[in-house]
């Protein structure tokens, strides 16, 4: 019997331990790199791995692909939320696995699933056939445009849910069935930043149905996370950059963070 090659996981929190579990399940043996460990180090271990699965928060997600080691540019996978292509191309990194991640992990409890996660690249059958033995839904995404969508999407949905739940709180199907005038402004200039970032003018038809699938996944999702101040200081800071209006977002600004 061969032994498959080891996948690295860069990052040890709880969405890697999920990812962790499918990998095992599906009979890959898994090397993990926390914070400690010096990543040159592995690479003499594990200079080819199967895959390497990027699984750092968000805010370490530059500084990760700045130190990643050239040869697991290859097998690279990344799930982070506000992930768009120039975060990648920025480093030389031509095509990662991306997997757009639909399921939350929070500590003390297992995964919760909204709606399935889309996956491309060159390693997305083994994403999939890993996260299916943990009974997690994937679907293989055809092209790169379509991964646009679905990266575009989620950001829509993410800061969307966030940034008006800093005025109204409560679950994402309050906010839509009560506050909807307010989270149609919220996603609209979401979506003139998206527009910006992506060089492109998106659906905004499709996006919006595909927030309101993603609502309808999970009703008693919350609006806002802890990270939701974060996320607006971020868009208002791309948006000046970009020189875009943006009212909606300036005025929650006005009245939550910039106070």
């Amino acid at each position: 019997m061969t032994i498959p090659k080891p996948i690295v996981i860069i990052g040890v929190g709880e969405m890697a331990g999920v990812f962790a579990r499918g990998f095992l399940r599906a009979g890959f043996p898994v090397y993990p790199i926390n914070r400690n460990m010096n990543v040159n180090e592995v690479v003499t271990l594990v200079p080819e791995p199967t895959l390497t699965l990027l699984a750092v928060a968000e805010k370490d997600l530059h500084s990760s692909l700045d130190s990643l080691p050239q040869q697991w540019h290859a097998g690279l996978t990344l799930l982070q939320n506000e992930l768009l292509p120039r975060d990648w191309q920025a480093y030389g990194i031509a095509a990662p696995t991306v997997i757009s991640v639909w399921f939350e992990k929070k500590k003390g409890q297992d995964f919760k699933v909204l709606v399935p996660s889309p996956v491309f690249g060159d390693k997305a059958d083994i994403v999939i056939n890993s996260l299916a033995q943990l009974n997690i839904p994937t679907h293989l995404l055809e092209s790169e445009q379509e991964l646009l969508y679905e990266l575009v999407r989620k950001n829509v949905y993410i800061l969307t849910t966030n940034i008006a739940g800093l005025i109204v709180g409560g679950t994402v199907d309050a906010l839509w069935h009560q506050h909807q005038a307010l989270a149609r402004a919220v996603a609209a200039d979401i979506m003139d930043i998206q527009d910006w970032l992506t060089g492109q003018h998106n659906n905004r038809d499709q996006l919006i149905a595909g927030m309101v699938a993603a609502i309808e996944g999970d009703l008693q999702h919350q609006c806002m996370g802890r990270s939701a101040p974060a996320r607006l200081s971020n868009a208002i800071q791309l948006a000046d950059e970009a020189g875009l209006a943006v009212p909606k977002l300036r005025e929650i600004y006005q009245q939550t963070v910039g106070q």
